[in-house]
């Protein structure tokens, strides 16, 4: 059980009801009511949630922990550019060192993550949209918005808690660990009930079957991309790869949401993997690499290769960056427009 929590990147007691669990629960009812509580403040008025002049598109999961929300928000704002629309994304920046009061920080390709977050600086280098990090999303929508007046529609990279935010479109995205043992913090790894409201549920579609309501359900699909050496640049095809380096163990560092769900992927390539998991957004250090193959090469997933720079350059030698692709439903995003071109002519403030 602590080796498939370790992987799963959620304590064990999360994944079924057990004793640990149980002793908990009380206080999942507390957290609970107070959830309720303040979901019933905004819907009366009492507590305002920002219109930010534009359509807002939150994709968020229900669950602690990652599930897949980056590279779905890299797909979806390169196709709304490629249908014409200017996206710009917003993001707390998980992980950041937080100054200036947390106040806004905008983001590019070469941002240090430190300062920035992992994920707001990954999406910036995928997509070349506006990115800006904050505390407060609304606020962080609002600094964008005038630091970058074209841009039409906002995603939010997680946030569907963060209520100061309206939104126009509420996505949530689902990984085959699905809800756990199906109670809510602490006792469990959900923050809100999966019967929350929302317009569309997203995943594998193992996971999707799973899933009672949830609005419209789209399945993705992902496997791994290029492989990239992270020194020289060259890149290879899963295939081509995996004649090269197949034969032997390689090692793996994974600090997301779901590591065994990246290990997993490796192995169905055929590769003899032999997977460190990192707690989500975890800095990278030489450390971590002590216990796998010595020499070999090492793989990464684009999220920990942009917390690389720090490392010794011989260690740097060894790593290769692993692409992700990921294949969106084709009725998905002719979906999304259209809500959006709905939105347009509703009020904005």
């Amino acid at each position: 059980m602590a080796q498939a929590a370790a992987h799963s990147g959620w304590p064990g007691w999360w994944l079924r009801r057990g004793l640990l669990s149980g002793l908990l629960w009380p206080l999942s009812l507390l957290f609970a009511l107070l959830t309720a509580l303040r979901r019933g403040l905004y819907r009366a008025g009492m507590l305002r949630a920002e219109r930010i002049g534009v359509p807002v598109v939150v994709v968020g999961n229900l669950t602690v922990g990652g599930a897949g929300k980056t590279p779905l928000i890299a797909e979806l704002a390169r196709g709304l550019q490629q249908a014409g629309w200017r996206p710009g994304i917003v993001s707390r920046g998980y992980g950041r060192r937080v100054a200036d009061g947390g106040a806004p920080i905008r983001v590019d390709a070469q941002s240090d993550p430190a300062l920035c977050g992992d994920e707001p600086v990954l999406l910036a280098r995928l997509t070349g949209c506006p990115v800006m990090v904050g505390r407060r999303r609304a606020r962080a929508a609002l600094a964008l918005r005038a630091a970058s007046p074209k841009v039409d529609v906002m995603l939010s990279d997680d946030g569907l808690q963060h209520l100061a935010l309206a939104r126009d479109i509420e996505l949530v995205v689902v990984d085959q660990r699905l809800w756990g043992n199906g109670w809510l913090l602490p006792a469990g790894p959900l923050r809100e009930s999966p019967g929350r409201r929302r317009d569309a549920t997203l995943g594998p579609e193992g996971a999707l079957r799973q899933v009672r309501g949830g609005g419209l359900h789209f399945a993705l699909v992902r496997s791994p991309g290029d492989f990239t050496h992270l020194v020289s640049g060259q890149t290879l095809s899963p295939a081509q790869f995996v004649q090269r380096f197949g034969v032997e163990p390689l090692g793996v560092i994974a600090g997301i949401g779901h590591p065994g769900q990246f290990f997993g992927m490796l192995q169905d390539l055929g590769l003899s993997v032999q997977g460190r998991a990192l707690r989500d957004h975890q800095p990278l250090h030489a450390e971590a690499f002590a216990d796998l193959p010595s020499g070999r090469p090492v793989l990464l997933t684009e999220k920990d290769a942009i917390k690389s720079a720090y490392l010794p350059p011989d260690l740097r030698e060894r790593l290769w960056v692993v692409g992700l692709r990921l294949q969106l439903p084709p009725d998905l995003l002719p979906w999304l427009q259209q809500r959006l071109e709905k939105t347009r002519g509703l009020p904005t403030a």
